[in-house]
């Protein structure tokens, strides 16, 4: 599973919060990383510098082998937490396809 990580003109993804966020995908989706041949996360700061509430957004798209790919998004105070918002959907969305492909 390969990931991506993509950031608008507003922002600079340090190396320290890349390498937790690749951790963190690949721990939160290893149940899924057979199916998942690549991640693509996209983060953005819709303000830009100004501040303001849920202003930071986080978009996942997963590419599944086989399949169309997929993707969400969630917007939060910090990215911290539109990456976590965006994870949990993801894995939802993950379930239910996975569910469906084991059922026929």
């Amino acid at each position: 599973m390969t990931i991506q990580i993509n950031t608008d003109n507003n922002l600079t993804v340090h190396e320290s919060f890349g390498a937790k966020l690749h951790s963190l995908l690949s721990e939160e989706l290893s149940r899924f990383s057979e199916n998942i041949t690549r991640l693509e996360v996209h983060l953005s700061d819709e303000n830009g510098h100004k501040d303001g509430q849920n202003d930071k957004r986080c978009m996942i798209e997963a590419r599944i082998e086989g399949r169309q790919p997929i993707a969400v998004k969630d917007v939060a105070n910090t990215h911290d937490l539109a990456v976590s918002g965006a994870i949990d959907k993801l894995k939802s969305a993950l379930e239910k396809i996975m569910g469906r492909l084991s059922t026929y």
